[in-house]
């Protein structure tokens, strides 16, 4: 976004951003969150661990409840990154790929017992957050994307038979760059996803849900952001599958109330045009977030990632307030996702007030450094 852009923000407008903004990131996490405790289960042993409704609430995973997987702490480094290019902007260096792959570099720095400790670094807070230093089940294809520096491209992808959920999980915040154009927003997720997951199903699925999240910041209803979505991709070489699993999606709305079965109808999530399928699924025949995200995670799939893109979806609808307090209280890292989030916030609003030719303010340079 552009200081005159920025320019523009009424105060309304700055709190409604940032409500959407919290949204998104702490509906995703406590969506993760709430899948991670039976990721690994069928729905026939979710029932049989659970009852017959399923999982209703919190249950403990890594060792305590609310804890989240990589898909929230990848999702906090694509913020970080995105701040980062907005700062780097000032320098003339204008390459956001570059700045959120960097940011991917320093999650994976977190992710081994080897190499530099990025605590000991003069590289911003977030990657000294030490609860962010434990291993949460992340996708192989992002440990062997981030494996070395070279960053993947839509011409060299990494990992190019990689189609699941890693890239798609981490692409919420794409979406809430509210003063791009959608067509841009697409285009960002495509090429970050592409750093891990080459596969175009995997990474059109990923900017497909940056365009619905972004059309949720903006205001807009949901099925006309899924339909912004579709339009965006209809262009793009290799889209079939996800447009299939969109309109799938859509249809599947129309024909009565939502089940498991329904969902299964979907997939199961393991591939990334499934996953978001079934969690736009959820969060347009949810009742309120609670109920989204309860149906998202009671499926044979990777429970955690459909709650996850639920979540996210639920969060930048409502925004904030509309989460469940009772998971929200119990969600690990939630200070360092407030705190990102409106950093996030109030650089997009704010931006020319923090730093730029005539601005400098070293604390905001701390936790964002240019380099």
């Amino acid at each position: 976004m552009s200081a005159a852009a920025t320019a523009v923000w009424g105060r309304a407008e700055q709190q409604d951003f940032r409500a959407r903004v919290r949204g998104a990131l702490l509906g995703g996490a406590i969506g993760d969150a709430l899948g991670a405790g039976v990721a690994a289960l069928t729905m026939e042993e979710i029932r049989a661990a659970h009852g017959p409704d399923g999982l209703v609430d919190l249950v403990p995973s890594h060792g305590r409840r609310g804890a989240v997987t990589a898909a929230t702490q990848l999702t906090l480094f694509t913020v970080d990154g995105l701040i980062r290019a907005q700062v780097r902007r000032d320098t003339g260096a204008w390459h956001p790929p570059t700045d959120v792959h960097r940011a991917y570099l320093r999650w994976a720095a977190t992710q081994h017992d080897w190499g530099p400790d990025e605590r000991r670094k003069d590289n911003g807070w977030l990657a000294r957050e030490e609860w962010l230093y434990t291993r949460r089940d992340p996708a192989k294809a992002c440990l062997i994307g981030l494996g070395d520096e070279t960053m993947g491209t839509l011409e060299a992808p990494k990992n190019p038979a990689a189609r699941d959920a890693g890239a798609l999980v981490r692409s919420a915040p794409f979406g809430l760059l509210v003063g791009w154009e959608p067509e841009l927003v697409c285009q960002l997720a495509v090429e970050c996803a592409a750093q891990t997951h080459g596969h175009p199903t995997a990474y059109l699925s990923a900017g497909a849900f940056a365009v619905v999240v972004h059309g949720l910041a903006r205001g807009e209803t949901l099925d006309g952001s899924v339909q912004r979505a579709l339009a965006q991709l209809a262009a793009r070489p290799g889209h079939q599958p996800v447009t299939d699993a969109l309109k799938h999606a859509l249809g599947a709305v129309r024909q009565g109330i939502p089940s498991p079965a329904r969902i299964a109808s979907l997939g199961e999530g393991h591939g990334a045009e499934d996953a978001l399928a079934i969690a736009v699924y959820c969060a347009l025949v949810g009742e309120d977030i609670r109920h989204g995200l309860r149906l998202a995670v009671n499926h044979d799939g990777p429970s955690q990632t459909t709650g996850a893109v639920t979540g996210s979806l639920l969060g930048a609808l409502h925004g904030e307030t509309a989460l469940p307090p009772a998971w929200l209280c119990e969600l690990e890292g939630r200070p360092a996702v407030l705190e990102i989030a409106d950093d996030f916030a109030m650089e997009m609003t704010q931006g020319p007030a923090l730093h730029g030719p005539t601005v400098t303010t070293p604390g905001w340079l701390s936790r964002y450094p240019r380099g």
